[in-house]
């Protein structure tokens, strides 16, 4: 893990070194007036020896009141998003931070209805992972003094909102697409959902750019989301295309892609290639292994909830930070 990433002074550390407990350091943070001068000074020494700078947790103590964070995500079946969710969650135990998880579901109406119950819970912060809000959604949050991170949208400057973006685009375009097209003559086809949402449509849009930058033909297909939709429908295709570079969203989808393929006597990467937009851990699981771009899931989960914390602690500059894909090409990519 990174240096930006790693653990801040807690409040424990501050009561072990100055040898009193959880509430009495609160208590010197909240300048409450039940302490001893001698007390007050040792957990004083104590702050400024370790660099300690005072959390919501810390506040809170004095109060009895728990710091509550909201999670708005569309579902935690897929890997990617259960990385991130272990990293939020994990990190947020250690602070002493409790999680209220919201799952939105495939529908803008679900996503709608778990943006209102959030509002209700009275949470004190949000975290927003679902490419259905719009601006102005997640706008309505903060009208409610949320403070909010969202990932994988960038919103214009909000006095309470922070942003993680995802570098998928240069990564694809330079490293994959471009690379592909000028040195080789096979068709590249890009596999879209029916519902893409704001990243697949972005990589979309920069497959599509790229080939009429470079004046070659592409094919899009439309493929009803989830292994099996997959499996079936390029079992036919393959039928009559026998050769083809393929860019999947996910693992799964991809894994489904090089099934079909090698099931219709089809060689991998000679006759198809295949990569895979969004990989885990599962992309080097099963034969052939999968290409894939891969983000640190786990790590953007950790970040997430410590960019809220600095909100919630007063942070006026509201970092803005981007994450960059990696392309790990393995043996369904020549």
């Amino acid at each position: 893990m990174s240096d930006t990433f790693k653990d801040r002074v807690t409040i424990y550390e501050v009561a072990a070194a100055a040898g009193v407990s959880l509430a009495t350091v609160s208590r010197v943070i909240n300048n409450h007036p039940n302490v001893t001068p001698a007390t007050r000074a040792k957990v004083q020494n104590a702050i400024t020896r370790l660099g300690y700078r005072p959390s919501a947790l810390a506040q809170a103590l004095a109060t009895s009141k728990t710091t509550n964070i909201g999670l708005i995500i569309p579902s935690a079946n897929y890997v990617f998003i259960s990385n991130m969710l272990h990293g939020i969650v994990m990190r947020a135990n250690s602070l002493g931070y409790l999680i209220t998880l919201f799952v939105t579901g495939s529908k803008k109406e679900d996503a709608l209805e778990a943006m209102d119950k959030l509002i209700t819970s009275h949470v004190d912060g949000a975290i927003i992972f679902d490419d259905l809000f719009e601006e102005e959604e997640v706008t309505k949050i903060t009208n409610y003094q949320v403070p909010v991170v969202v990932v994988n949208n960038r919103l214009d400057e909000d006095e309470k909102v922070a942003c993680i973006t995802f570098g998928y685009e240069n990564t694809l375009r330079e490293e994959i697409i471009r690379h592909h097209l000028r040195t080789s003559d096979v068709l590249m086809h890009f596999v879209e959902l029916p519902n893409n949402g704001r990243l697949l449509e972005r990589l979309k849009r920069s497959f599509i750019t790229t080939h009429h930058e470079e004046g070659r033909n592409y094919i899009v297909h439309t493929v009803k989301d989830g292994y099996h939709g997959h499996y079936k429908y390029f079992k036919e295709l393959f039928k009559t295309t026998r050769q083809g570079f393929f860019v999947a969203y996910r693992d799964s989808l991809g894994r489904a892609i090089t099934n079909a393929a090698t099931e219709s006597g089809l060689r991998i990467p000679e006759d198809v290639q295949v990569i895979s937009l969004i990989g885990t851990r599962y992309a080097e699981q099963g034969r052939p292994k999968l290409s894939s771009m891969i983000l640190d899931m786990e790590e953007v989960g950790n970040k997430a909830l410590e960019m809220l914390i600095e909100i919630l602690e007063g942070k006026t500059h509201l970092p803005r930070q981007k994450v960059v894909a990696e392309y790990i090409k393995l043996d369904t990519t020549r």
